[in-house]
């Protein structure tokens, strides 16, 4: 929606009695690019493994390229997308989830410290993922059957933690009565 298309509507919706919620931009463009290039890219490699193996490839070294980028991004980025503003220790993060399994988890503005730790097991498994697949296609490991089951190993508990990770989301969006998909579509939350 443009400016002019957001004050229109704003205008509308004050003079009919609400006030809609002010938002934030949270996630910055490359955040939400990473996020769903990364969906896709691990999907389409995950469903071509053993059938269209040029196919996985290439989108093995597209993901392991994309997560290079993000890591990267992790530390020069803007500050929601450094790592520094949103990974909390594990006492946080377990005392979080204790919160939210009680319906009593704090909002945050950017990644709750559940979400922080599901990033960081995310981005572990995917560069384990990508690391043993990368192996895989050298002289030193080729067709060697341990790097393939670790490989296999990695991206199957990558589809766990994909599960446990939209669940999460789901869990947080009830309970905190906002869309965390469209926040990280636009890239705007609430801002209260």
């Amino acid at each position: 929606m443009s400016g002019a298309a957001t004050d229109a509507a704003r205008e509308v919706a004050v003079a009919g009695g609400v006030v809609p919620p002010a938002t934030v931009v949270v996630w910055d463009r490359f955040v939400r690019f990473f996020h769903w290039t990364l969906v896709a890219l691990f999907a389409v490699a995950y469903f071509t493994g053993g059938e269209a193996e040029d196919v996985h490839i290439v989108n093995g070294y597209a993901l392991a390229t994309l997560l290079a980028l993000r890591l990267l991004w992790g530390f020069v980025g803007p500050r929601t997308a450094r790592f520094s503003s949103f990974v909390r220790s594990p006492a946080e993060t377990l005392a979080y989830v204790r919160d939210a399994a009680r319906f009593r988890a704090r909002r945050f503005l950017g990644h709750n410290p559940a979400g922080a730790a599901m990033i960081l097991a995310l981005v572990i498994a995917l560069a384990g993922t990508a690391t043993t697949g990368i192996m895989m296609t050298t002289d030193a490991f080729w067709g060697s059957a341990w790097i393939e089951e670790v490989h296999e190993f990695l991206a199957n508990a990558t589809i766990g933690l994909i599960i446990l990770h939209v669940a999460g989301v789901l869990v947080a969006s009830f309970q905190h009565r906002e869309n965390l998909v469209a926040a990280m579509v636009t890239g705007r939350k609430r801002a209260d």
